[in-house]
């Protein structure tokens, strides 16, 4: 926990800095980063001052409603001191950026909205952001930017409270890199949550050795897929030869982040379409019974369990299964 607490702090300095959101005025305006966000949200797409609301583009509704945003509903929002709000306001009307009115369906409440002058700052400000970070990625791969997204939202996600992803989740076939990943989130994974050691992961580096080995009608017959979410990988599953009539489903990973998005049953949906369309007339999987979420995956894919004994492996006692289903 320290050590997470300590690199959260260092990349919001960090994050700062590369942004200059200390100086006195942000990106080269009169405004303040306070102030900057205050026009920002009172220029979004459904609030009555934003261009989208002036060209008759409908209302987001809740805060922005054609009557403008409401001053309450923009301080909670922001989380803003209602006196400090409140001279910023003032400031803006000044300026000729805001104007205020008593809401029509609720006369206690004050509404907000931009002027045209008002329209004209939030652009200019939205302009410049955009310049800003477009200039900061500009020099990244479209695989680092893919890393990045993926990152940001998984920041989000768990400083934000959320539980799962509310993304579909991609799958998309194997890149240069993600052999290694999959060895690594196996080996990490599966120590983290189930204590097994490293010959765990030595069954999955040959897996992989042997899937990548593969040459002739077996290699057209085999096939891997890594999951992602909103480009970050969180998931994988491989499709390879038991034999002539048999495909095998092996290397099923989910991360837990992305547990609770469907990322397990589109990996093995993939997997079984794939075996049918290889001509294979069965697909069977070797698991354990300590894998209950994967375990409720394979029966509602319409496996079947053949076998079950007591193994130790991997440095644990555990029970093996073999599970089986025809395919069409």
């Amino acid at each position: 926990m320290p050590d997470a607490v300590t690199a959260v702090r260092e990349f919001s300095r960090f994050y700062t800095d590369v942004l200059g959101l200390l100086g006195g005025a942000l990106l080269e305006t009169p405004y303040s980063l306070t102030e900057a966000r205050v026009l920002f949200e009172l220029g979004q797409p459904g609030s009555a001052g934003s261009a989208s609301s002036a060209s008759g583009a409908g209302s987001a509704g809740g805060a922005g409603t054609a009557g403008g945003v409401g001053a309450l509903d923009l301080r909670r929002r922001l989380g803003l001191d209602p006196g400090y709000l409140s001279r910023i306001l003032a400031r803006f009307e000044s300026a000729g950026l805001v104007e205020r009115e008593r809401s029509t369906v609720d006369a206690r409440r004050q509404m907000l909205r931009l002027t045209p002058l008002g329209r004209e700052a939030f652009a200019d400000l939205d302009a410049r952001s955009t310049a800003q970070v477009s200039g900061l990625l500009a020099a990244a791969s479209e695989a680092e930017r893919r890393a990045l997204v993926g990152a940001l939202g998984t920041a989000r996600a768990v400083l934000g409270g959320e539980k799962r992803p509310t993304r579909r989740p991609e799958l998309r076939p194997l890149r240069p890199g993600d052999l290694g990943w999959v060895v690594q989130r196996h080996g990490l994974r599966y120590a983290e949550e189930y204590g097994w050691d490293a010959t765990f992961e030595g069954l999955v580096a040959r897996i992989v050795a042997d899937y990548t080995e593969s040459a002739g009608p077996t290699a057209a017959r085999q096939n891997a897929w890594i999951a992602e979410l909103g480009g970050e990988p969180v998931g994988c599953v491989f499709c390879t030869q038991k034999d002539d009539d048999t495909a095998q489903l092996r290397l099923l990973l989910v991360e837990p982040a992305a547990r609770g998005a469907g990322v397990g049953t589109a990996l093995v949906d993939e997997c079984l379409r794939f075996a049918a369309s290889a001509g294979y007339r069965e697909i069977m999987l070797w698991t354990n019974d300590v894998l209950v979420a994967a375990r409720r995956i394979y029966e509602r894919a319409g496996f079947r369990l053949e076998h079950e004994g007591a193994r130790p492996n991997f440095g644990a006692q555990l029970t093996e299964q073999i599970w089986r289903r025809p395919l069409p």
